[in-house]
Formats: C-alpha cells, sequence, structure tokens
C-alpha cells in the first residue's frame, strides 16, 4: 500500500467524520425571546409565578457577627471564669501572664497566617481542613482534617463540663445533690449537650442568635466582675481572701505557687492553651461568611486582640484582689489579744487569721482553692454564673457546629473510604445533620470522663498540631514563590510563620510528649495512606510546586556534574506511540530503568486534521495510561510531516540538561513485505539517524507482535511495528468525540498485561555478545535479572570463536565478566557460527531480499533514463548484494544457531549487526534484522550500543 494514497483517502475520512453541524450563532437570549413572542402571553404569567417563588437564600455573616463574635466567645471559654483565677494562684500574675503571652503569640502568628492563606483566592465550606488542604495538598490537608475535626468534637465535652461542673457547684451550695459529684457532671453534661444539639440541628440562623444572647451576658458578667474589684469587700468575702486593690496582695501574688502534681509551667500552660484555641471558628464556617476572605482576617485578629487583653486584665486583677489561702470562717478574725506574732499568711495584716487552714492546707477559699473566685469578686455573683453558663454553652456551640462542618468538607473530597455517608447536607444550608449526630457522640463519650483538668490536656496537642500545619501551610506557600501565591493580606512573614509551627510542635512534647507523639503518629498514619491511594484530586498545592522547585533546582544542578563511566545509566526513549499501545515495549523499558534511569515514551503524529493531530499528540491521556500502570516514564507527543523527521526531534529534543536519553528502543518492522519500500528505507534510515547522534539502540521482536491496538486505520506513527494500518488506537468516531471535548479518551485504555509482567522462573536469558559495543549488549541483561520477575532466570552468554581454542577463549571471556562483577557464569564459546549456512536458508533469505532487487538489464537502464537507483535508493543491486554477501551469510548462520540454542529461553539478546551507511543498502540490513530473528518463539532484542563504554572494571 503507498503512503500518500493511503493518507489522501483517511484524510478524506476524517473529514468527514470531524464534519461539524452548522451551529446558529445568534446568542441563546434571541432564541429563547423568539419562543416567548410566539408563546404570546404565557411567558408574563410565568414570569409573575417565577417572581412569586424565588429560591431561598442560605444564611450569610459579616466579619463581627459571624467571626469576631464566635471567635470571641469560643475564646472566653470554661478555662476564663473557672480556671483563670487558680492558674494565676499556680504560677504568679508574672508567669500567668507569659502563659497568656504565649499562647496569645502561638494564636496571633496562626492567625496572621490563616489570614494570609484565606484571602489567597475564593474559600468555600471546610474551613481549617479547607485552608490547610487546598494549599498543602490532600495528604497533610486530610489527617489534619480528621485531627481538627476530632479535636472541636472533644471540646464539645470540655466546655459542657465546666458548665456542668458549675451547676453542681451551686447544687452543692443549696444542698441538692442528684447521686455524687461525678455523676451528677455527667447527668448535666449529657442532657446539656443533648440541648445544644437541638439548636444546632434547627439552622446556622438560630445558633447565630443564641450566639449573640450569650455574648451579651459574657459582657454584663464582665462589668459586674470590674465593679466587683473597686468596691470595698464586705466581711463575708474578707472571709474568703478577698480584700479589694491590695498592693500587698499584688506582689505576693506575682510570684509563682506552685501547688500539687500539676505545679509547674507546661501544667498550668497545657490546661489554659485551650482557652485560647477557638481563633478558628469563624474560619470554620467560611461557607457560611459573606466575604470570607474579608471577615476571616479582620474578625479573627481582632478577637485574639481583646480576648488576650481580657485575659491579661482579669489576671492581674485577681491576683490584686485575692489571697491564695482563706478559711471563709466569720471567726477567723485576728484576736488584739494575739497581737499577730504567731499569725501566719497576708491576711493577718487586714486583720485576719487563716493560720489552721494554711498549717493544715485544708483552706477551702482564696484563688489557689476556690475555682469559682470570679464569682466571689464580682458586685453581683449571679451574673457571673451567667457568664460562665454563657461562655462555656457558647464555645461548646461553637465547637459543636465547626466540628461537622469541617468533618463534612472532608467526607466530601472522599478521601478516606467509610466516612462519605457523613458528607451528605441537608436544607437550604446545607447542613451536616450526621456529623451532628457524630460529634455528639464523641462528646457524650467524653463527658462520661467529667473531669475537666484531664479532657484540656487531651485536645492541646491536636489543636496545637493543627496550628503548626497552619503557620507550615503559610511559611511553605511564601518559600516556594509560585506565581500563585498572591495574598492580598500583606501582614505576615514567612519566617515568623516557621517559628509559629516550631514553637507549636516544642510545646507539643513539653506538654505532654506521649500525647505529642500520639498525635504524629495519627498525622503520619493517615499520610501514608492518602500517599499510598492517591486521591485523584488536584488542587494546585505549594507541595506541587515545591516539587517543581526541586526537581528543577537538580535537573540545573547535573550541569555542574561531569560524565562517568561508573554512573552510566540506559536512558531510553522509547518509541511507543501512544503507550497503550504497545505495553510490551513500555514493560520492557520498564524493567531497564524502574527506580534507575530516565524513560520517555515517544509518539509521531504525522497526519490527519489540525485539531486531531494536536489531540493525539496531546500526553494527558497517555500520561494516565502510565500511571495506572506504574510506569516512572515521561510522555512526549510531536507532530511532523513524516516518521523520520518526528523521530529526530525527539533525538535531538528530548530530555532537559544532563536528563537526555542515550538508549533508542523500538519495535521491529514486522510488515515490511507488505509496506511501500519507501517506508522500510526510512526505518533503517532513522537507525542511522540515531547511530550519528550517539544513541545505543534496541529492537524488540514478539512472535505476535507489539501493536495491541485495534483501529484498522491511521494516520499516527506511533512506533515502529505493525506499519502504517495497525497503529492508531483511536477510531473514527472517538477521535470526533475527543477533539470536541478534552484531551482524556472518551474510555480509559485498557490495561494488557505482557510477558515482561510475568516471572519467568528459572528460565535462560540467551545473550549473543557478537561484538564489543562498549557494553551495552551485557549491562541491560544484568539490569533486567535484578528484577524480581527476572531474578530466577540464568543468564547464559554465547560468543564466537575458534573449535581448537574453545576453552581457553571461554576462560578469557569468564574473566572479563568477572572483572565487570555482572555475575554470569555461564558462558560458550560457538566456532559453528562461521559455518556456512544450510542451502535452504540461503534460499529462503533470497526470497525475502528478491523484491528489493535491482534489474541490471542494461538495455533497461539506457531506456529509463537517470539511474533508477537513485530514485529509488532502496533498490539492492547485485554488486552490493556480493560485497554484503559474507555478512549475509553470517546472519543466516546465526540464525540457525538461535533454533538450535535458544527455542526455550525466556529473552533472546543479540548484538545488532551495522549495516554501514553507503555500502550497504537500507532494506539489505532490514532484511538481515528480519531474517536474523524470524520464527523465534522467545522475545528477541537486538542490542547496539554507541562504542561508549558503559562498564568498568576501575574504582575510579
Amino acid at each position: 500500500m503507498q503512503l500518500s494514497l493511503d493518507a489522501t483517502r483517511v484524510k478524506k475520512e476524517e473529514a468527514a467524520c470531524t464534519e461539524k453541524p452548522k451551529v446558529d450563532s445568534r446568542p441563546p437570549l434571541y432564541e429563547e425571546t423568539r419562543a416567548e413572542q410566539m408563546r404570546g402571553g404565557d411567558s408574563s404569567e410565568e414570569d409573575e409565578e417565577e417572581q412569586k417563588e424565588p429560591p431561598p437564600e442560605p444564611t450569610r455573616f459579616g466579619w463581627v457577627q459571624g467571626v469576631m463574635i464566635r471567635c470571641m466567645l469560643n475564646i472566653w471559654g470554661v478555662i476564663l471564669y473557672l480556671r483563670l483565677p487558680w492558674i494565676t494562684a499556680q504560677a504568679g500574675i508574672g508567669l500567668t501572664w507569659v502563659i497568656i503571652l504565649l499562647s496569645s503569640c502561638i494564636t496571633g502568628i496562626t492567625g496572621l497566617s490563616t489570614s494570609a492563606i484565606s484571602t489567597n483566592g475564593k474559600v468555600k465550606r471546610g474551613g481549617t481542613y479547607f485552608l490547610i488542604s487546598r494549599s498543602l495538598g490532600p495528604e497533610l490537608g486530610g489527617s489534619i482534617g480528621l485531627i481538627f475535626a476530632f479535636a472541636n468534637a472533644v471540646a464539645v465535652a470540655m466546655h459542657t463540663v465546666g458548665f456542668a461542673e458549675t451547676v453542681t457547684d451551686l447544687m452543692y451550695e443549696h444542698g441538692a445533690v442528684m447521686v455524687d459529684r461525678i455523676n451528677d457532671i455527667r447527668i448535666i453534661g449529657i442532657i446539656t449537650v443533648t440541648c445544644l444539639l437541638g439548636i444546632s440541628m434547627a439552622g446556622m440562623a438560630w445558633e447565630s442568635k443564641a450566639q449573640i444572647v450569650f455574648f451579651l451576658v459574657i459582657m454584663v458578667s464582665f462589668v459586674s466582675y470590674i465593679v466587683g474589684t473597686i468596691i470595698p469587700a464586705s466581711p463575708q468575702k474578707q472571709a474568703k481572701g478577698l480584700f479589694s486593690y491590695k498592693a500587698e496582695i499584688f506582689a505576693t501574688n506575682f510570684v509563682p505557687g506552685w501547688r500539687g502534681p500539676e505545679g509547674s509551667f507546661f501544667g498550668m500552660f497545657s490546661i489554659f492553651f485551650p482557652s485560647a484555641t477557638g481563633i478558628l471558628a469563624g474560619a470554620n464556617i467560611s461557607g457560611d461568611l459573606k466575604n470570607p476572605t474579608v471577615a476571616i482576617p479582620r474578625g479573627t485578629l481582632m478577637a485574639i486582640f481583646w480576648t488576650t487583653i481580657s485575659y491579661l486584665i482579669i489576671s492581674a486583677t485577681t491576683g490584686a484582689c485575692v489571697l491564695r489561702d482563706a478559711s471563709g470562717l466569720l471567726n477567723d478574725t485576728l484576736s488584739p489579744s494575739s497581737a499577730g506574732q504567731d499569725c501566719v499568711g497576708l491576711a493577718c495584716r487586714y486583720g485576719w487569721d487563716f493560720t489552721e487552714c494554711i498549717t493544715n492546707n485544708t483552706c477551702t477559699y482564696g484563688i489557689s482553692n476556690y475555682y469559682q473566685s470570679m464569682s466571689l469578686v464580682s458586685a453581683f455573683a449571679p451574673l457571673i454564673t451567667a457568664g460562665i453558663f454563657g461562655a462555656t454553652l457558647s464555645s461548646a456551640l461553637a465547637c459543636l457546629v465547626s466540628a461537622p462542618k469541617v468533618f463534612q468538607c472532608l467526607c466530601q473530597d472522599q478521601l478516606y473510604p467509610f466516612i462519605g455517608v457523613f458528607g451528605k447536607g441537608y436544607g437550604k444550608n446545607d447542613e451536616p445533620l450526621r456529623g451532628y449526630l457524630l460529634t455528639y457522640i464523641i462528646a457524650a463519650c467524653f463527658i462520661l470522663i467529667a473531669e475537666l483538668n484531664t479532657i484540656a490536656p487531651i485536645i492541646s496537642n491536636f489543636f496545637l498540631c493543627s496550628y503548626a500545619l497552619i503557620n507550615f501551610s503559610c511559611f511553605h506557600a511564601s518559600i516556594t514563590n509560585s506565581p500563585g501565591w498572591r495574598p492580598s493580606f500583606r501582614f505576615y512573614s514567612k519566617w515568623l510563620s516557621l517559628l509559629g509551627s516550631v514553637i507549636c510542635v516544642v510545646i507539643m512534647f513539653l506538654l505532654t510528649w506521649w500525647a505529642a507523639l500520639i498525635a504524629f503518629g495519627v498525622v503520619f498514619l493517615l499520610l501514608g495512606y492518602t500517599l499510598y491511594k492517591k486521591p485523584a484530586v488536584n488542587w494546585g498545592s505549594s507541595v506541587q510546586a515545591s516539587s517543581y522547585n526541586m526537581a528543577l533546582s537538580q535537573c540545573v544542578g547535573l550541569n555542574h556534574v561531569e560524565d562517568h563511566v561508573k554512573n552510566y545509566r540506559p536512558q531510553c526513549l522509547v518509541l511507543t506511540g501512544p503507550p497503550s499501545s504497545r505495553p510490551a515495549l513500555v514493560d520492557l523499558a520498564t524493567c531497564f530503568t524502574k527506580d534507575l534511569s530516565l524513560m520517555i515514551c515517544g509518539n509521531i503524529v504525522t497526519d490527519g486534521p489540525p485539531a486531531s493531530v494536536a489531540d493525539k499528540a496531546s500526553g494527558d491521556s497517555h500520561v494516565s495510561w502510565l500511571n495506572q500502570r506504574r510506569v516512572r516514564s515521561f510522555y512526549r507527543g510531536v507532530v511532523a510531516r513524516e516518521l523520520r523527521s518526528g523521530v529526530n526531534v525527539l533525538l535531538q529534543g528530548a530530555g532537559l540538561g544532563r536528563m537526555t536519553p542515550n538508549v533508542l528502543l523500538m519495535g521491529f518492522k514486522k510488515d515490511r513485505c507488505s509496506d511501500s519500500p519507501q517506508a522500510a528505507h526510512n526505518y533503517i534510515a532513522t537507525l542511522h539517524d540515531a547511530f550519528d547522534l550517539q544513541f545505543g539502540v534496541c529492537i524488540l521482536r514478539l512472535e505476535d507482535g507489539l501493536d495491541v491496538s485495534v483501529s484498522s486505520q491511521s494516520h499516527v506513527v506511533s512506533g515502529l511495528d505493525g506499519g502504517q494500518e495497525s497503529i492508531n488506537t483511536v477510531s473514527a468516531s472517538s477521535r470526533f468525540q475527543t477533539t470536541n471535548t478534552s484531551s482524556f479518551p472518551v474510555e480509559a485504555a485498557p490495561q494488557r498485561s505482557t510477558l515482561f509482567q510475568k516471572k519467568q522462573g528459572k528460565r535462560t536469558i540467551d545473550v549473543y555478545w557478537l561484538s564489543d559495543d562498549g557494553g551495552l549488549t551485557l549491562l541491560l541483561p544484568y539490569l533486567l535479572t535484578r528484577r524480581k520477575r527476572w531474578a530466577r532466570c540464568k543468564v547464559r552468554v554465547f560468543v564466537g570463536g575458534d573449535a581448537d581454542k574453545r576453552e581457553a577463549q571461554r576462560e578469557e571471556v569468564l574473566a572479563l565478566i568477572k572483572k565487570f562483577r555482572l555475575g554470569f557464569h555461564d558462558v560458550e564459546v560457538l566456532p559453528d557460527i562461521y559455518q556456512n549456512p544450510q542451502p535452504g536458508s540461503v534460499h529462503q533469505f533470497e526470497n525475502m531480499v528478491d523484491r528489493f532487487r535491482l534489474d541490471s538489464n542494461p538495455k533497461q537502464d539506457s531506456d529509463s533514463g537517470p539511474p533508477r537507483q537513485q530514485e529509488e535508493p532502496w533498490m539492492i543491486t547485485d554488486q552490493e548484494l556480493e560485497r554484503n554477501k559474507a555478512k549475509s551469510l553470517r546472519q543466516i548462520r546465526l540464525h540457525e544457531v538461535l533454533q538450535d540454542y535458544s527455542r526455550e529461553a525466556a529473552l533472546i539478546v543479540i548484538t545488532m549487526p551495522v549495516g554501514m551507511r553507503g555500502v550497504c543498502p537500507n532494506t539489505l540490513y532490514l532484511a538481515w534484522l528480519d531474517f536474523l530473528s524470524h520464527d523465534l518463539r522467545p522475545p528477541v532484542l537486538l542490542v547496539r550500543g554507541n562504542q561508549e563504554n558503559v562498564l568498568t572494571f576501575y574504582c575510579q
């Protein structure tokens, strides 16, 4: 079949297939208007009905109500009212301020990082998980999303237990007891979290209104507290340790007074830090904000500032007004007769004697013993109780809302199995009702612990881990210098973010080292799972940008490294066409290059409509096929006028710097008898081009051929096996669809199994080392035996030699192979390789080349004008045939030797003969290769190095 006729015919067919119907260029509005005019008055009635029933708009919040108030309420939690005075007594005012400022420093840096990330594009629902996953990728984002959702669920329990503690204390003051203190806390906690669940499931509008009420209650309680520090203390309050502002009390309480097993700086820090972790409450409902990129930075930073000020004021005022120890008894006044000689404690200066309880450690009041010290200080104690209720319930409610929304986004991304059921939303706000129920169950389990000081440290490490990754996300996105990192919030520093991340990790281990190990263990476990599964998502993460930077840096760095024979690697350019059409060629190259060197699959598109040609050369679908097959290879498609020019483009242009191919691997042209002589001539010319460019060349031939494509027509010269009628893998109809949709195939190419993927067992790899080509013929079988599938195969090396020197030559070759450390121990010398072949084989070869023989009739030559050989350079003259007769007979004889020795081999590797350009016609050279490798059951790999040494037995 002639190439030109085939190309013209298929061009017409593709033109017919890709012809599109005429499309009206008028805008859709014109068509809709025409339709409405035809319907007449019906359209106005429908418009009125549409206006009457507008779609419901989901509730959206601004930066004050949606972020600042929500964050402040979540920060002002149970720790503020029930533990801050106690922490002040333990650590002293000075170290308490250090704890507050250190916590605020961490949250402030995290707030800056959050602001930067949230302003680098549109933020959707998912809050913290969304920010981290879209910045660092699904691997770290997914793991921290699970941890953060779980931490918020546990925080619900912490705040609810704080509320239950307060209610229980009030009950005990009035003599009301249900069971005992622990069980009373459990009962009240479960009832409370159940009520909060009902508010949450009612919708965000109700939850937001409840938060505003809680905020107003807390502000009123703060006013009551400040007023209480100013007004003079009554005797009842003095008996409990309150004396209003006193310099001596401030000085005494300024220094630490550690008590109990938790009496240490980091012990107090672990209890206090959860009270500063509410900074992400606004970001966690990012899907419910009007403008998240404005609301999150402004509301978060303002909330951090005002809550930090409030913590500093409350710790200082409490420490300046209340003693550490007091009995609460009105009779413990200092009698005039004693004159304070035996009185112990600062209360002696104010007429009170708490010596007995201080000495016996039985004091029940004072900031070291009484958790309700803020109620004691307040001008109206019930307001502080209301504030505790508001703070604890608002924080619990915020966490109860945050956890399901973060978890819902994670479930919808489908990164982990078995959790997708929780991604379903309900109502106009897409509420995660199933997530609410799951959070409720987790919170109820932790409420059963009923001990606030036990629950608080548990979640400290989880929140610190989340903050560490948020800060690292900001640092990593900045350090990669990606053009896509353009946050509108400029008041951040990548080094400050890195410092914040390091501080978070250090504090995690200083707080509770075993809990930190558990947190990191969970992160790495989930990270490993995600890396293994490789979810099909592409979010443009900073990890991708970092990978590009590192790859670019390493490639540029290779320019300073000179080549050395010890570091030689076969870097293969594989002419596969669409890789799915020649899987055996891909698998063989993978055996040589996987985890070792470069592999590039080349595809040359030579004909077709412009859109179809560009689509076939695109690499998305082919790279996807390679990834599914777990082949570590690049793909390069080029468009060229003919096969040879396309191969030249790949030979000279494929690769980058030192990462360039040095071995050309291609399929054998098995259809040379049916294809045009010009195609056979170009095939061998391609080999000569590769030799000229200092490439080693490998040709693979299988008994059944390499091409597994099913299409009957082609204009894609995708390889060199199967000719022009069995190369393309895309039918006419699928080409039409692909051209008009995307570069991805309509149906994924099948993953066909090949013999190079199967275990070969105890078979042989027969290597016919017939000439010195630099050692490539020996190196490739050695690399093959390093793979598990080929490891049990024995390599047999065959060399030519003389019958009388057979043993000496064998020992010589064995010694050379031993120096090269290849591990081949079976060497056989073949003296009969130089014998004359059988006449039948010679006759078969002559029949093979007859169609390329040039008629030597001088009369025809004189009548035909210019010499025919100049017009048809692939033709073989009698003189050329005679000149190359010895080499021809040798290839014929070598084929007979292969039939005798290697019928049952797993693979035959032969040193490829070389036909000199200008001496051996290309068609004669192709006939050598064809006859040498035909009718053999095992795969045949013809190998020829570029005379560059690839093996050495020297150390330098």
